[in-house]
């Protein structure tokens, strides 16, 4: 008995641990990894609309706003000069441009401009316009309560149709001191063609006139 053998009860050799401890260690940074990589995915899918909605709700960029009515109260005196700017993205065939350059608008005054666009391809497209105002700081004041842009436009081939944007200056931009020395504001548009129009019908506004009715109207 006093020669049995006792069981040894020594620890693994220290190049296993060290291995154990470092595939461990893999998992969870690929585990992590993992973990951000769908975190990242999720916020790139929320980041366009809540970048939208953040524009629309701030002015921010220059985006301008939509009110839903005419405002209350009667326009200040003080004036500014609101130009007018046209673009076309290459791979739609229209021709886009204001009808008139540029016109001056009491702040806080409703005012009514055309924009005319021609298809000038021989088959049915479809545009939809990006905007913003320069300076970006009046985004947050410039606000459209009829436009054009706010749907897609569907053109026939050859057609032409003037276009509406109704739109004021608000009032509480004289609030802000860092349009102190604003005189004038350029609203821009650029029509970018689309692939796959929506399946609704044509844009707004009572106020829009195709080539053929405008005439009629003379």
């Amino acid at each position: 008995m006093g020669n049995q053998t006792k069981q040894s009860n020594q620890p693994p050799a220290s190049g296993q641990t060290t291995s154990r401890r470092g595939l461990t260690r893999d998992a969870a940074v690929a585990a992590i990894c993992g973990l951000m990589v769908v975190l990242m995915v999720g916020a790139a899918y929320a980041a366009v609309p809540f970048y939208n909605w953040f524009c629309r709700a701030t002015g921010f960029n220059g985006t301008t706003q939509v009110a839903t009515s005419a405002p209350k109260g009667a326009p200040l005196e003080r004036k500014v000069t609101v130009r007018f700017d046209s673009n076309v993205a290459g791979g739609l065939p229209w021709k886009f441009e204001p009808e008139q350059t540029e016109v001056d608008v009491r702040i806080g005054e409703v005012k009514t401009i055309f924009y005319k666009v021609t298809n000038q391809s021989a088959r049915t497209t479809t545009g939809q316009a990006a905007y913003n105002v320069a300076p970006l700081t009046v985004g947050a004041y410039f606000e459209k309560i009829n436009c054009f842009c706010f749907t897609e436009q569907t053109m026939a081939p050859g057609e032409t149709r003037e276009m509406p944007v109704v739109f004021y200056v608000d009032r509480s931009i004289v609030k802000d001191h860092d349009n102190d020395t604003l005189s004038a504001i350029t609203l821009s548009y650029t029509f970018y063609p689309v692939k796959e129009p929506a399946i609704k019908p044509l844009a707004s506004g009572g106020a829009e006139k195709s080539g053929a009715s405008a005439k009629g109207n003379l």
